[in-house]
């Protein structure tokens, strides 16, 4: 069985995840963090890409003590899983996400996993998926793992690799009361063919407020059940 994916994302007015700034752009509110928190509490594995883990340096922890006692006292480790994808294995081990947490697994392909060598010695299991990186693959490979429960943190084009390929089950998007304009910052996702098209309407599930923020829960595959 695969893991139930979701997607989880912070966007501007206008559809952007950050500027071009050189810092971070704080999209979500105090209150929104510590939602995003109890989603990854959560779940058995969060998922950045690369090119996220390059520009933010996160750490993708449950900094709550407490949602991780819960989950120790669940039978769980107290972290989920930490996933990076990269195509082509560029890595820094002296980013702090390497130095804190569990268990961390970086999907690559063939060419990814020569260029990584054993850089991550230690610190990753390192998985090639082939020539290519197959999300489908990718999923296969955690749901063999036990792994139920999939947060994907983005970046967009790793938004856009699952959802294009019809593998994305929720989505969660907090719409922050900011503008961005700028055409070359990231957007939540790129151009693609996903499926049904414009034609396609996901599914409403949820509505809510976070102080400034409007959060929004879709359920983007046609035979999802509202609840």
């Amino acid at each position: 069985m695969r893991p139930h994916v979701m997607l989880s994302v912070a966007v501007s007015i206008d559809g952007y995840i950050d500027d071009t700034g050189p810092d971070r752009l704080l999209l979500s509110n105090s209150a929104d963090f510590d939602r995003v928190d109890a989603l990854r509490a959560d779940s058995d594995a969060i998922l950045i890409g690369a090119e996220t883990l390059r520009r933010d340096n996160p750490r993708l922890l449950v900094n709550s003590a407490d949602r991780r006692l819960h989950r120790v006292a669940a039978g769980k480790p107290e972290y989920p899983v930490r996933v990076i994808v990269t195509a082509g294995g560029d890595l820094d081990p002296e980013l702090r996400f390497w130095r804190c947490g569990g268990e961390r697994l970086v999907y690559t392909t063939d060419s990814g996993a020569a260029r990584i060598g054993d850089r991550l010695a230690g610190l990753a299991e390192v998985i090639s998926l082939g020539s290519l990186i197959e999300f489908d693959a990718l999923l296969d490979d955690l749901g063999k793992r036990g792994l139920e429960r999939l947060m994907v943190e983005g970046g967009g084009a790793i938004h856009t690799g699952f959802l294009s390929a019809g593998l994305a089950d929720e989505i969660w998007m907090a719409v922050a009361p900011v503008v961005v304009g700028d055409p070359a910052a990231p957007r939540f996702l790129g151009p693609a063919a996903f499926p049904g098209g414009s034609n396609h309407r996901m599914q409403l599930a949820d509505v809510g407020r976070i102080g400034d923020i409007a959060l929004l829960r879709y359920l983007p595959k046609e035979d999802s059940d509202v609840g």
